[in-house]
């Protein structure tokens, strides 16, 4: 079996033409197999090649990564927590020196930071060790670290992976994305609200601190879901608390602050951007719930963000996202594996550094053209309508 097989798609519709231009363009519609085809024969991006695989036989294709080696993630952890430790020291070190040279190493340990909670990732999805509780309590330990209470992530997590792409299935684990008619039928706060939220220096520097240090306190989205995301939330802020205190207690509020603070802060920012950059790019795949296919949306509705080598090491190869998507439990470092023996992969959803750049203006999904536009894009239909 290759990776070269095409899908079959019985009982599918013959594809409508997509409206080009009109008020047809921006009207809800249903969303079917059908309709997914013509967004694969139309993307307008040649980096979105429009190969069409069996999403379904690629699971099992797949499946042969997922065994983790238990000697590399030891060595993985190792280089990821050690240097991360050694930077922060060395910050604390420096702050003497000129508070510039502190900001300049929190760079590299911000990237470190990124990359030890990818590790908490894989480990939430069962990749990083074979054991479940070394996988547990790993992500535990290490979600003191990020902010983030671990049981209570992974579930909201697996609700992201199980329901990504579903328009009817939105607001957990997600950015909230919303479709062109929902816009234009709120009020004018209610749009005002939207495009606050969706500004870059909302999306991108204020929220990821909110996320992190202020909403994770709380199992925010599980509230009513019993005791265990309570327990979750409440254990990882005490670790927290004792941890910053003895921190504290070591060195002292204020250089504590000026070190971790930068890091932090630089941290949450690169991953929410590159969780935002891997479902919100132009062709990405949304569909309601009664044409809406797990394994198309995870292998369509997922970028393939295709960094330089270093930014793929700090970030764990997560821009392999259609990949992760497909086959959650692979680990990282078996990701490039993948596209190595599978290049057709290698061209779905493919987004380089600059392209994804142009993502940030995209905020709303067209059901007509089946693509995410710009509040622009809206704003001149109607004008011009």
């Amino acid at each position: 079996m290759t990776v070269r097989q095409r899908c079959t798609r019985g009982g599918s519709d013959p594809p409508q033409p997509a409206a080009a231009s009109g008020t047809a363009s921006f009207v809800p519609l249903s969303i079917g197999r059908a309709d997914t085809n013509l967004v694969f024969k139309r993307r307008k991006s040649p980096l979105l090649t429009p190969i069409e695989l069996d999403a379904r036989g690629l699971i099992q294709i797949l499946a042969r990564y997922r065994a983790p080696s238990q000697a590399r993630s030891i060595v993985e952890l190792v280089i990821t927590a050690g240097p991360l430790i050694l930077l922060w020291l060395q910050m604390w070190a420096t702050l003497d020196l000129g508070y510039w040279l502190c900001l300049l190493l929190a760079v590299p340990a911000a990237g470190f930071l990124v990359r030890l909670f990818m590790i908490q990732h894989d480990c939430g999805h069962g990749a990083f060790f074979h054991r479940r509780f070394a996988n547990d309590w790993v992500g535990r330990v290490i979600g003191v670290l990020t902010l983030t209470p671990y049981d209570f992530w992974r579930r909201a997590h697996a609700v992201h992976h199980a329901t990504s792409g579903n328009l009817e299935r939105r607001g957990i684990g997600d950015v909230d994305t919303l479709t062109v008619h929902e816009y234009l039928a709120l009020s004018r706060w209610g749009r005002l609200r939207y495009r606050l939220y969706r500004h870059p220096v909302i999306m991108f520097g204020l929220a990821p601190a909110y996320l992190f240090i202020v909403q994770h306190r709380l199992p925010v989205g599980l509230m009513r879901s019993g005791w265990r995301p309570w327990l979750s939330t409440s254990a990882t802020n005490l670790a927290i608390a004792a941890l910053v205190a003895t921190m504290i207690w070591l060195v002292g509020i204020g250089p504590f602050l000026l070190v971790h603070l930068p890091i932090m802060l630089l941290a949450a920012s690169a991953g929410v951007w590159l969780f935002y950059v891997q479902h919100q790019f132009e062709n990405t795949v949304w569909a309601h719930d009664h044409g809406w296919n797990l394994q198309e949306a995870a292998l369509h509705g997922s970028s393939h963000y295709a960094l330089p080598s270093l930014l793929c090491w700090f970030t764990a190869n997560i821009g392999i996202h259609h990949v992760h998507h497909l086959c959650s439990r692979i680990p990282y470092y078996r990701l490039p594996l993948v596209l190595r023996d599978h290049p057709d992969l290698d061209g779905i959803g493919r987004l380089t550094l600059l392209q994804s750049l142009r993502c940030v203006r995209l905020a709303l999904w067209d059901e007509g053209q089946k693509r995410l536009v710009s509040f622009r894009e809206v704003r001149r239909h109607y004008t011009s309508v």
